[in-house]
């Protein structure tokens, strides 16, 4: 188990200054190992800079950046910005770019909280549909009884809305120094930077369905699916209508958008 003390604090705000991204789509990727990404985060806690804002990218989220530009500023403006998924590898393969580790949520999330119980950091989960953040918490607390969830709430409700104000009054009163929004996209990268300079929080971090994923309500696909780029076959066969558009329509979408960008990058002479 890691403790985060102020050496490493130094040593990853160090890091950070000097970290390296591709661009994809024109958003910047980084490059670090998810390791270190979980360390720099974890060390922007308590650094007095205000809510730093962190995001992924998959191939839906960059297909969506692409058809919605408010989407896009959220992400080309976020402090940090990973991969989620095979696609944006394939991507940057393709665009002759360094290629960037991947970091997967329903795997990062219990190092994080392994770091979070080390250091006292607390976590607030918003998200997913009412109860599921509650099942989540509960099961990270059962694995990590150190770790410190300061609340939770769930994602149904509409940006701008009294409801929207009520959460907000909620996090501020419980102060976490972590919060954790799983609202799925765009809605969820909208909601951080519209409220950003608002919480009263060290991280906001973009999740997706990882809420879904870590209190059992979905299963995770089999590792020789995902060990190869092909969870998205697994996610398609439980959740048929909700996912058939987003991968039998967005991927050959997003095949068709990295080959357009390759060839801008390569034009044929």
């Amino acid at each position: 188990m890691v403790v985060i003390d102020d050496a490493a604090r130094v040593a990853e705000h160090q890091d950070e200054v000097c970290a390296a991204n591709s661009r994809i789509f024109e958003i910047p990727v980084d490059l670090a190992r998810p390791a270190d990404l979980l360390r720099r985060i974890t060390g922007w806690v308590g650094d007095g800079q205000g809510a730093r804002r962190v995001m992924y990218v998959n191939a839906h989220v960059l297909n969506q950046s692409q058809e919605k530009p408010a989407l896009r500023g959220a992400l080309q403006s976020a402090d940090l910005v990973y991969c989620d998924g095979y696609g944006v590898r394939l991507a940057a393969k393709s665009l002759d770019v360094e290629i960037p580790h991947r970091m997967t949520g329903a795997d990062w999330v219990w190092d994080l909280a392994a770091l979070c119980a080390a250091a006292d950091q607390s976590v607030y989960l918003l998200g997913s549909e009412p109860g599921v953040t509650q099942n989540a918490a509960e099961r990270l607390q059962k694995a990590y009884p150190g770790l410190r969830i300061a609340g939770h709430h769930h994602g149904y409700f509409e940006l701008g809305s009294a409801h929207d104000e009520r959460v907000i009054e909620d996090i501020n009163a419980r102060r976490p120094d972590i919060v954790l929004v799983g609202m799925g996209s765009p809605k969820q990268e909208l909601w951080v930077q519209r409220n950003a300079h608002r919480l009263d929080t060290d991280v906001l971090w973009t999740v997706g369905a990882l809420f879904d994923y870590v209190s059992g309500r979905v299963p995770r696909a089999p590792a020789w699916l995902a060990d190869n780029g092909l969870e998205w076959i697994f996610r398609l066969a439980i959740e048929p209508n909700r996912m058939w558009r987003r991968y039998l329509l967005g991927n050959p979408v997003f095949v068709r958008r990295v080959m357009a960008q390759a060839r801008r990058h390569h034009p044929v002479a």
